[in-house]
């Protein structure tokens, strides 16, 4: 016969009332009891069953009592009663069990094998249950422990006498040592009798059986394990918090991790609140003063949504003396405080609203824990219950303070975390160009995204301005995160625009550039062993009158090129050592490009993504590439959306675009010189007119002197062939002569009684900008003169 067989209803009186005290169930127990049958009660108020009409009110989870009810011929009959209340399920709602046995279990004589099992085979709380699984002897301890007398409950079965969950499934471990005559150890956590704080249990199950074998019985003793078992689930709160807590390195998520292991483990409501980070003296210990300011950094609770917080994340709020927070944080230990008590009463009574908020959700103990790693103070933990019964104890303590100190360490390097981030941004962005030059060669548009996680990194983009309207496109990457990546990225962004300056070509720059990465791992490594300094590069250079771009690479991703009437494709180039292996040679290409061609210069960033290959990469950007042509800036953003998660970068991205401008013929003049310095005047009248016809008389002064500074020093200095050139655009008139030689010259200044050394020094002080740059045929001075000024 299983615990639930029908045939044994009758053993037990048992209804089932709801919440408003409507009867919803009525067995066959209850109506030998009273009388009435189950379609005359279903459904009715309780109340109508007493006999002097007045409803017991419970003031907890069990109540027992004697109770006069009214039987169905009208007499009245006197009733033990035990309630239970049981919590509402996915599948029934809140409701309360009503039983009360109506057998007394069975004779008692002291060679009954069954009574004789609770003196001699329990060495602690023991209760013995028949055939039928109801309960037939208990001894004092077992007494004890359920609050109730054997007399009372002698007859009804574990399910009833507990009216829990774990009750019932205590019953069915039962049913199977009755089924199988094995004994049976369960571990269960329960409220017994009238403890309001719940007990780990270790019931040991045993077949009780007569001289024959057969099994008449089971005997159940009880082994309170509460400590060990409290013990226990310390140690794996703790080692939970070590595994939840700190899983990145973001101050907020890390506080609400903090807050999340301790609910509802150890509280029912847990707020942690910050100290803002004081600038330089950030990390520097620095005692707290009161009132305090702290900032809500995360909350959770048992209840969704958190309704008990009476401060928003993110806003500040000042605590004062008498507060949780500000007496753990001036004390610098945990603090525990009841509610009602002296603790916190004046803190309360000055807040109102947290008065209120206090009664309201019942809040009855806290508990503040500072927030303290290396020495410094960073906020506090502030642990409450409202739900629970039970105030929080000396081992509560402990394990709030072990989990706080996790969490703190982790909060700590999250913050450090950010301040040398914050200032690796900071340096990274002073380092790179605020904003992209104006040039007459490209529009040009940018984009510089640092890492989500793994810190800023050495990712540049430079667009420099040459001599001849040329300009020059430059894009790297240097190895590794943090600022020492930030800061070899801004000396070899001044070392690129140094040698840009001089007009090296893209391979000769390379060149010097890998030189100095090599000197710089030098620097950067320790006990004679090089540091691990490198890098990758592209560097081009475009020249608007020739429409030719010339570029080499170190290592690095080629640019894509975006021809005006075709698809986008990749640009062959010969792919050139990283940066810092030294000895190696890089070699340049070059490409003919028509005007409103688009360069794209990017860094490996862009194309790498963890759930895709670089091939894939590839493939997208090219699709994006083949959007609608138009600003460069709405090109960027197609390419970043594109390309780009949601969730943040993990590593830096650079992006360059730029789309090519051309000089028409003719904003271009040229003139090959004769070595004849008596030929220099009619050279400066032909200068002239060129200006007139360029509708730049205004200039005409300025650009005679320099024209015939610059071709006399080419006559008496250089070697043939001679050529002189004159470029403009809206802004800027070019004068360059070229010649054979490849010695360059030196602005110096002349002595009193000198004859000659004053032209170069005239020419600067005339010009705008003047300077030389080696061609393969010899060399080229030029001078700019601005246009504006002149109007």
């Amino acid at each position: 016969m299983t615990p639930h067989d029908p045939i044994d209803d009758a053993a037990t009186a048992r209804a089932v009332i709801d919440e408003q005290g409507t009867l919803l169930e009525w067995n066959a127990g209850a109506r030998l009891l009273l009388g009435w049958p189950a379609a005359d009660v279903v459904g009715r108020p309780a109340a109508e069953l007493l006999a002097d009409g007045s409803m017991p009110v419970p003031d907890g989870p069990r109540w027992d009592g004697t109770v006069p009810l009214r039987h169905q011929d009208g007499h009245r009959v006197r009733v033990w009663l035990l309630a239970h209340r049981r919590p509402e399920r996915a599948e029934r709602s809140a409701h309360w069990l009503v039983v009360t046995p109506l057998e007394s279990g069975g004779p008692r004589p002291s060679e009954d094998p069954l009574a004789s099992a609770a003196l001699v085979q329990s060495p602690c709380a023991v209760a013995v249950y028949d055939e039928r699984l109801r309960l037939r002897r208990i001894n004092h301890a077992m007494s004890d422990i359920l609050g109730l007398s054997e007399d009372r409950i002698r007859g009804l079965r574990v399910s009833e006498i507990g009216g829990k969950a774990q009750s019932e499934e205590l019953e069915e471990h039962m049913a199977g040592v009755l089924a199988t005559g094995r004994a049976r150890d369960v571990q269960t956590y329960l409220h017994v009798g009238g403890e309001r704080r719940p007990h780990a249990w270790l019931a040991r199950m045993a077949p009780v059986t007569d001289p024959d074998g057969r099994v008449r019985g089971v005997c159940l003793a009880a082994h309170d394990f509460t400590e060990n078992y409290l013990s226990r689930q310390r140690l794996q709160l703790v080692n939970e918090a070590s595994v939840r807590i700190g899983t990145t390195l973001d101050v907020i998520r890390t506080a609400q991790e903090l807050a999340d292991v301790c609910v509802p483990a150890l509280a029912d409501f847990v707020s942690v609140d910050l100290l803002d980070p004081d600038g330089e003296s950030a990390g520097v210990p620095t005692p707290v003063t009161v009132p305090v300011a702290l900032r809500r950094a995360a909350h959770r609770s048992v209840t969704p949504g958190s309704p008990e917080a009476v401060v928003e994340t993110g806003r500040l709020a000042l605590y004062p003396d008498g507060s949780p927070q500000a007496v753990s944080l001036t004390a610098g230990r945990a603090v525990v405080a009841s509610v009602p008590s002296g603790d916190l009463d004046a803190w309360l009574d000055r807040d109102r609203v947290r008065g209120e908020w206090v009664r309201e959700y019942g809040i009855h103990s806290t508990m503040s824990v500072p927030i303290r790693a290396r020495g410094v103070t960073l906020g506090v933990a502030v642990l409450t219950r409202f739900r629970r019964p039970d105030p929080f104890t000396s081992d509560d303590v402990l394990l709030a303070e072990e989990i706080t100190a996790r969490a703190a360490v982790c909060v700590d390097n999250a913050r450090r975390y950010s301040r040398e981030r914050e200032t690796a941004l900071a340096l990274q962005r002073s380092l790179l160009p605020r904003e992209l030059p104006r040039t007459a060669a490209v529009d040009a548009a940018s984009r510089y995204l640092p890492a989500a996680r793994s810190g800023v990194g050495g990712d540049w983009f430079d667009v420099i301005p040459l001599s001849g309207m040329r300009v020059a496109l430059c894009v790297g990457d240097v190895v590794g995160h943090g600022i020492q990546a930030s800061a070899t990225m801004g000396r070899l962004r001044t070392a690129v625009r140094t040698l840009a300056d001089i007009d090296l070509a893209p391979d000769e720059l390379l060149t010097h550039l890998d030189d100095l990465v090599v000197r710089l791992s030098e620097e950067a490594g320790g006990d004679g062993s090089p540091g691990e300094v490198g890098a990758t590069c592209l560097y081009a250079v475009y020249d608007p009158v020739s429409r030719r771009c010339t570029l080499a690479r170190a290592g690095h991703p080629p640019p894509v090129l975006v021809p005006p009437d075709g698809p986008p494709r990749h640009v062959e180039l010969p792919a050139g050592p990283p940066l810092g292996l030294g000895g190696l040679p890089f070699e340049s290409a070059e490409l003919d490009l028509s005007e409103g061609s688009v360069l794209a210069f990017f860094t490996d960033g862009l194309l790498e993504h963890r759930d895709r290959d670089v091939d894939a990469g590839h493939s997208l950007l090219l699709e994006a590439l083949a959007g609608p042509s138009g600003p460069l800036e709405e090109t960027c953003d197609r390419v970043l959306h594109a390309l780009l998660p949601s969730g943040g970068v993990f590593d830096d991205v650079a992006l360059l675009l730029a789309r090519t401008r051309g000089l028409a013929a003719s904003q271009v003049a040229t003139w090959d010189i004769p070595a004849d310095p008596a030929l220099v005047a009619p050279i400066r009248k032909q200068v002239v007119e060129q200006l007139a016809a360029w509708d730049l008389s205004d200039t005409s002064f300025t650009a005679e002197l320099v024209v015939s500074e610059l071709v006399t020093n080419a006559i008496r200095y250089g070697s043939q062939p001679i050529r002189l050139r004159l470029i403009h655009d809206a802004s800027t008139l070019i004068c360059e002569v070229s010649d054979s030689s490849h010695t360059a010259p030196h602005l110096r200044r002349a002595k009193t009684w000198d004859e000659g050394g004053r032209g170069l020094l005239l020419v600067a002080q005339l010009t705008q900008r003047w300077g030389s740059r080696h061609t393969p045929q010899g060399k080229t001075i030029w001078a700019e003169l601005g246009l504006l000024d002149e109007l």
